[in-house]
């Protein structure tokens, strides 16, 4: 694995939710948590009690003889600042067990409370309790049956239980947690056969409603039960054990060389694939690394730099730490030592803590759509499509108290504004849905026209270049293609009633430098065009919205071929309004924006699901990847800040109000997209994300009120 990308784990931050409805904290999103380096690395200079260090295959592991207190430790001393165990984690642990693996259950790791009802008990009788527990562990031990019987009744009336536990037997794989109703649940993951005498990496997945067992990067192994994880698993006063629950029976007989645990985050896709799959590695302790492997990558000595990272809050370098690397959670930090201290290697990625109101921007009209661009050697500028004839539409400039208007536009109620380039020229096209710019047709005509307008340099605004004729256009797309430019307007209807039209997709002609007319393709109630590029393929996505009797319509995805546009996929979406393409990592997505059901008898549905697909490769073809439920939703937005994924959505209608909470989503990896803002608007009908001398911004347009906010997202 490679340092840059154990160093994106490492980097997802240390911000806790406050999820609850009470005052208690849910953990999440903290760096991961090397359990095995914090029981190893407490003494340096010799292996902890009821540990031995076993070489299998020329690979380094522990073996735990004894559950021993220095291989048990407060969980609030790694899970800082949070009462509740984090409702989506990941597991990541390197094992090995031998043919004659015995057939009981054994704990790999345990998380352990007192029975005692209260959190005052639980702390007045910790240290008691601790104690008790492992005198009475060595006095059964040496088989004295006074003793023996003296400690059951102890642990019968102090003893500890399992809040959380990962267990193994030869056949089986169980995830044991105290579920809702203290009831306790076991998730089993049958078929993974581990002992067979070899190392094997797993990487166990944990969300809500749905676990995954990965081992040696494999196909999971799924686990789908009928109740979710709890999300409000209390942790206070508890204790993490490593190897055992605290006891002598179910002690782990295995070799034990990596475990980690990944709150808030699918570490699955930081571990595969590898070049090394039984071994992969996110955090191995430093003791157990530096050993000469024979036949292993040519016998090097030593691990890779980038499995030489060790995680806590302090560290001391000195020469037997040279090479290694240090994240420090406080100060979002990587560190590597040179032998005398310690070298700054990264430090502190954005992280989205809060968002601040900035500026309510007072429009002349409700406003449909906002695009932002820059302008080279003038600034941030803003083209806002109003909806009144009268006051035309504006383009505004950001200055350091928000924007400011720049330049008002003549249109008749637009619709859509799209900024673009050809060669070093820049240009901006507009949508009017109400005759001509000028006011001299009306608005009862099939025909509009929309206008492209160029910038000039020397009076510093944007003159009209060309009009097009269009019919009540929602959206223009600039594209590029093989060095050409490509505009394609969403013709939404002809007159009041006409939807089924053709769109029309624009090239740059060089010769006459105009747009010409290159391609129709026929559409329902266009609303939106989507182009992006995956690879050598350029695909070109129209969100159609209506067919003139439903909402029920095929969206299609179209594939450049041979020079223009060929249906590639039809997916069924519900008034769709807009689509939004976006990439981690290597997975490419597509959001639709569902905006209502319409039946033919009863009231229309606006809360109903908006999609996001993903592209299977295989397949070559986009599949449901989650459902998202929004309220007329007009318009997607993705975006990131540092390592982290967001969405944010424009719900603009509910059936009885305008006056709707728009909803920011962080990507989760397993779990996909959850909700973590909620921001009140007026009949949203737009969003943009934009960034400006290091800080990143939100602006939203309402087609409901003659005003758009200006949102600034506050990072750490």
């Amino acid at each position: 694995m490679s340092t840059l990308m154990f160093v994106q784990l490492l980097l997802l931050g240390l911000r806790v939710t406050d999820t609850t409805t009470d005052t208690q904290r849910q953990c999440a999103d903290m760096v991961p948590l090397d359990l095995l380096s914090f029981v190893l690395e407490r003494d340096t200079s010799r292996l902890a009690p009821g540990l031995q260090m076993k070489t299998a295959g020329g690979v380094r592991g522990v073996q735990i003889l004894s559950p021993d207190r220095s291989l048990s430790f407060p969980s609030s001393e790694l899970l800082l600042n949070c009462d509740l165990f984090p409702k989506q984690f990941s597991i990541v642990l390197t094992l090995k067990f031998s043919h004659t693996a015995p057939k009981r259950d054994e704990y790999i790791f345990s998380l352990t409370e007192s029975r005692k009802g209260t959190k005052q008990s639980r702390n007045e009788s910790k240290e008691e309790n601790d104690e008790d527990d492992f005198v009475e562990m060595a006095k059964e031990k040496t088989g004295e049956g006074q003793q023996r019987e003296t400690k059951r009744m102890r642990r019968k009336k102090h003893g500890s239980r399992i809040l959380l536990g990962l267990k193994f037997s030869r056949k089986r794989l169980d995830l044991v947690f105290r579920g809702h109703g203290e009831v306790v649940e076991h998730w089993v993951f049958r078929g993974a056969r581990l002992a067979d005498n070899r190392w094997h990496t797993l990487v166990l997945v944990v969300g809500s409603h749905r676990a995954a067992l990965t081992v040696d990067c494999n196909t999971p192994l799924e686990v789908v039960p009928s109740r979710p994880f709890p999300s409000d698993l209390n942790v206070q006063g508890s204790r993490f054990n490593i190897g055992s629950r605290g006891r002598w029976k179910g002690l782990f007989s295995g070799l034990l060389r990596q475990l980690v645990l990944v709150p808030g985050s699918d570490a699955t896709h930081h571990i595969c694939p590898s070049s090394d799959p039984q071994l992969a590695a996110l955090s191995v302790p430093p003791l157990l690394l530096d050993l000469h492997v024979p036949g292993r990558e040519g016998g090097r000595r030593g691990a890779p730099s980038e499995e030489r990272v060790a995680v806590g809050l302090e560290r001391s370098c000195s020469e037997l730490r040279r090479g290694q690397l240090w994240f420090n959670p406080l100060r979002k930090g990587l560190y590597l030592c040179d032998g005398a201290a310690w070298v700054t290697v990264l430090e502190d990625h954005k992280r989205l803590d809060y968002i601040l109101e900035h500026q309510v921007l007072a429009t002349s009209s409700e406003t449909h759509d906002v695009e932002v661009f820059e302008v080279p050697s003038v600034g941030l500028m803003a083209a806002m499509a109003h909806r009144s004839t009268a006051s035309g539409s504006a383009v505004y400039l950001w200055t350091s108290s928000g924007f400011q208007l720049h330049q008002n536009i003549s249109t008749s109620g637009a619709l859509a504004w799209k900024h673009f380039t050809v060669g070093k020229k820049l240009f901006l096209v507009g949508s009017n849905s109400g005759g001509d710019p000028d006011g001299q047709m009306s608005k009862k005509s099939e025909v509009d026209f929309s206008v492209v307008y160029k910038w000039s340099k020397r009076r510093k605004r944007f003159m009209q270049f060309q009009t097009l004729q269009t019919h009540c256009a929602r959206d223009w797309e600039a594209f590029s293609i093989n060095q050409e430019t490509y505009l394609a307007v969403a013709n939404h209807r002809k007159g009041n009633n006409n939807h089924t039209i053709n769109s029309v997709i624009y090239k740059w002609d060089r010769l006459t430098k105009s747009f010409q007319a290159h391609q129709t393709l026929l559409t329902s109630g266009a609303y939106d065009w989507e182009f992006f590029t995956v690879g050598p393929y350029h695909f070109l996505v129209v969100a159609n919205a209506f067919d003139g009797v439903t909402t029920s319509v095929d969206s299609v995805i179209y594939v450049w071929v041979n020079g223009s546009f060929q249906v590639f996929q039809t997916i069924k979406t519900f008034c769709a309004t807009d689509w939004e393409m976006f990439q981690i990592g290597n997975r490419v997505f597509l959001v639709v924006a569902n905006g209502h059901r319409l039946y033919s008898s009863g009231p229309s549905q606006y809360t109903i699901n908006s999609t996001i697909y993903e592209l299977d490769m295989t397949g070559r073809l986009f599949v449901r990847f989650q459902d998202i439920v929004t309220h007329s939703a007009v318009d997607w937005e993705f975006f990131s800040l540092g390592e982290e994924y967001f969405l944010v959505v424009a719900n603009s209608f509910n059936g009885e109000s305008y006056s709707l909470n728009s909803i920011l989503y962080r990507w989760q990896g397993y779990e996909g997209f959850v909700p973590v803002h909620w921001l009140p608007t007026i009949g949203c009908s737009d969003w943009e994300f934009f960034s400006f001398k290091g800080e990143s911004y939100l602006i939203y347009s309402s087609a409901k009120a003659p005003l758009s906010k200006v949102f600034r997202l506050k990072t750490y």
